[in-house]
């Protein structure tokens, strides 16, 4: 079986994330979606919350899963038997990045990186700036999965009442 990861926090995931999920279960028999738990970073969503909302927004894909990681990808790598990790690369920044994370990761494992450049149509995209647009009440249709917009609108209005905004 071959068997890849996208790793991420998808705080909340994006249509940017979701095409490159929905590209590598193209490729592989299995696409585990791994969440990250950062200990250091209090999210928008919690951990549970971001796995469920990944679920639904990948439910017609039955070659994809949901799991969640906490320390070295490679290590959640090596115990699952997963030889290849896959991330998308949106902009040149993100390639000094990756590309290091990439070495890191070989020279660690026998662990793959595979880089897929996004779709032009969401090169923009991240968690940070839909959050952060939506929170000042701009339209986000098209930019997260439709079962992402109302938790995420609903979440943001609760933290700013919890200001007093």
């Amino acid at each position: 079986m071959r068997s890849c990861i996208c790793p991420g926090s998808f705080d909340p995931v994006t249509n940017g994330h979701l095409d490159v999920i929905k590209r590598a279960a193209k490729l592989a028999d299995e696409v585990v979606v791994g969440v990250l738990v950062n200990r250091n970073k209090q999210g928008l969503f919690t951990l549970e919350e971001r796995m469920e909302l990944l679920r639904l927004a990948l439910k017609d894909y039955p070659n994809v899963r949901i799991d969640s990681f906490d320390g070295l990808l490679v290590d959640y790598c090596k115990n699952h038997n997963i030889p290849a990790i896959v991330k998308g690369l949106r902009v040149v920044g993100d390639f000094d990045y990756e590309i290091q994370m990439a070495q890191m990761n070989h020279s660690l494992t026998d662990v793959e990186t595979l880089l897929v450049a996004t779709n032009p149509s969401f090169s923009f995209l991240s968690s940070s700036l839909v959050k952060e647009v939506a929170n000042n009440g701009a339209d986000i249709t098209g930019f997260v999965p439709d079962v992402v917009v109302d938790p995420l609108l609903q979440r943001l209005a609760e933290r700013r009442a919890e200001q007093g905004r």
